[in-house]
């Protein structure tokens, strides 16, 4: 007699190569043809028939885990699978990591059934398979509509809800802001921004601009809409278009510049410093109004943007006249006394704005 000892289980046995074939949406037979062409099967002696089925078994664990994925709280105690925690963690990151140029082309646009159906162009556009840009953009509308109403953080509610990273419930925050504000992201002067970009700058608004920014007064705690108490106090901020707050403001930010700058730009900004406070005061001005908001990204390309590159500003240029040019209101002995409400305001708008600028400044 011999006593052999028998252990059986049904541990999940994951290929990440072969999930982010799926995940990138080729079909069996195309990740077969993949697969081959990186040696796989000369690797492990197989035929072709043993690659493909091997393929065809993994794809069919991945689309019943799928309704798992899409809402991550319930894939750890379901018992169809056993995966280990730390390969759980990995596919639903996987699962919820997106294409930066697919979502690019997704920015700003509305979530509808429309705008699904016509995924085929992103994806001619893209080259990436139109199953895959589905799936980012499901799964964009899935924490858009999850996270759209809920008090919060709005990082933090993405990453309770979803189980991802904070590096990728950052960007979907990012994402979710720009959405649920409407803001123009589509028009061909912003083509050469890239998703990076817009995630920076939103991210800064919800830090500073939004219901849960340390400066809101109603504590709302909710910073996926912005804080319309503030957007008001901006249109106050008009009184540094008054002249003669205008023109001591341009004399100490000029004083203040020399040496730092370019005599080349510091004479352009002595003969347009005016209509480049005014550009700047008057978004913030209009930000009051919802069609204005919604264009804040396309005004600071054309009406800032584009006219510091034709004069030749470097960043460094840029970045130092913005920082004086908003420090120095602090110091001005025109602006009316007893104003520090206003001027809190002013460092709330001014630093988060100076950053989407310096941000969106390719040169």
């Amino acid at each position: 007699m011999v006593d052999v000892d028998v252990f059986v289980s049904n541990n999940a046995l994951i290929d990440m190569d072969i999930y982010h074939l799926w995940l990138d949406g080729y079909s069996a037979h195309e990740a077969t043809r993949i697969q081959q062409k990186r040696g796989i099967q000369q690797l492990y002696g197989a035929t072709s028939d043993m690659l493909i089925e091997d393929i065809m078994d993994h794809y069919r664990m991945f689309t019943m885990l799928e309704k798992f994925l899409q809402t991550p709280q319930k894939l750890a105690s379901q018992k169809i699978f056993q995966i280990k925690p730390e390969m759980q963690k990995a596919l639903i990151e996987k699962y919820y990591e997106f294409n930066p140029l697919v979502v690019r082309e997704l920015l700003g646009k509305k979530l509808s059934s429309k705008h699904r159906k016509d995924l085929d162009d992103v994806s001619e556009k893209t080259k990436v398979p139109l199953k895959s840009c589905r799936r980012q953009f499901d799964n964009i509308k899935r924490v858009f509509k999850t996270v759209e109403e809920m008090l919060g953080s709005l990082v933090e509610n993405i990453k309770q809800n979803y189980l991802v990273s904070d590096e990728l419930a950052n960007k979907y925050a990012a994402i979710v802001f720009i959405t649920n504000n409407r803001f123009e992201t589509g028009k061909r002067k912003l083509f050469y921004l890239s998703l990076d970009d817009f995630v920076c700058c939103a991210m800064h608004m919800i830090s500073r601009w939004s219901y849960s920014a340390m400066e809101c007064k109603h504590h709302h705690d909710m910073d996926v809409d912005l804080d319309i108490s503030f957007l008001q106090d901006c249109r106050e901020l008009r009184t540094l278009q008054e002249k003669e707050i205008l023109d001591e403001h341009k004399t100490l930010t000029c004083r203040s510049l020399q040496g730092k700058i370019s005599d080349k730009s510091l004479a352009d900004l002595d003969s347009n410093f005016k209509n480049m406070s005014k550009i700047l005061v008057n978004i913030a001005y209009n930000m009051n109004h919802a069609r204005e908001l919604k264009d804040i990204f396309i005004d600071l390309v054309e009406k800032f943007i584009e006219p510091c590159r034709q004069v030749g500003w470097t960043y460094t240029e840029l970045e130092t006249f913005l920082n004086v040019y908003g420090e120095t209101c602090w110091h001005l002995d025109t602006f009316p006394r007893g104003q520090q409400a206003l001027l809190k305001t002013w460092d709330r708008y001014i630093n988060t704005i100076s950053t989407c600028i310096l941000q969106m400044y390719h040169t």
